[in-house]
């Protein structure tokens, strides 16, 4: 009795094995990066493009705004020693070799000198004003890709659930795995889409951060500025 228990055993184990094997060989498949995304649908090619898109306007903007909003720690002192000297021309001449934002709303400031205090810091108001929007600019795309990029992926996903559940109504399988195997193919558009919203997101606001720093710093300089040509020892005149 003995002897047929353990050739039970053993005819048990023996048809367990195959399975527990196959399971093995499965759970050790292993697929490419790029078979798991393509896997993701149709609409990860609009995610992608947004993608390719969002990494152009970050280094573009990055790069122009850092060179625009770059702060010339010898402009104010340079413009300060020849508009004491009452060299005009020479004052402008330094803020044009910096080329910065800075320098062009000191510029504006230098020309219009001779006319009255509140003109001078108006104009130069307005020149700052231009110098933002061009900062500004193209800003507004990455705010709005930071919110069609996940709309994209999770309308990806609704479709691929759709399909899956129109499959199950066709063929009458609810498999688990028929299911789960769908709905994370279809997700894939969901993570993608999440992921480039995320980067234009968090760009849209670092820059912005930039831009109201550069903001911070030029009407810092205007009241230096305004300050160098009100103190007596000026040798031009203001009203």
């Amino acid at each position: 009795m003995i002897s047929s228990f353990i050739r039970l055993q053993v005819d048990s184990l023996a048809q367990h094995l195959p399975t527990e094997a196959v399971q093995n060989t499965a759970l050790t498949k292993e697929i490419s990066v790029l078979e798991f995304i393509f896997k993701g649908g149709v609409f990860l090619i609009p995610i992608a493009l947004l993608l390719f898109y969002t990494l152009y306007l970050i280094f573009e903007r990055y790069m122009y705004i850092t060179r625009a909003s770059k702060i010339d720690k010898h402009l104010i002192p340079d413009i300060r020693n020849n508009l004491n000297a009452g060299n005009l021309d020479m004052a402008i001449s330094v803020v044009e070799r910096s080329g910065s934002a800075h320098a062009n709303v000191l510029k504006e400031g230098i020309l219009t000198i001779g006319r009255p205090v509140a003109e001078i810091e108006s104009n130069m108001e307005r020149a700052a004003n231009i110098e933002v929007a061009l900062m500004e600019k193209k800003l507004g795309v990455l705010g709005l890709i930071a919110g069609i990029a996940p709309t994209l992926g999770f309308i990806g996903t609704i479709s691929g659930v759709i399909k899956i559940f129109y499959s199950i109504s066709v063929t009458e399988d609810i498999s688990i795995g028929n299911i789960s195997g769908g709905l994370y193919e279809k997700m894939i558009s969901s993570g993608a889409g999440l992921i480039v919203g995320i980067i234009a997101y968090s760009a849209y606001h670092l820059f912005n951060g930039k831009i109201d720093d550069f903001v911070l710093n030029m009407q810092r300089q205007v009241l230096e500025f305004v300050s160098i040509i009100q103190r007596p020892n000026y040798a031009g005149k203001t009203k």
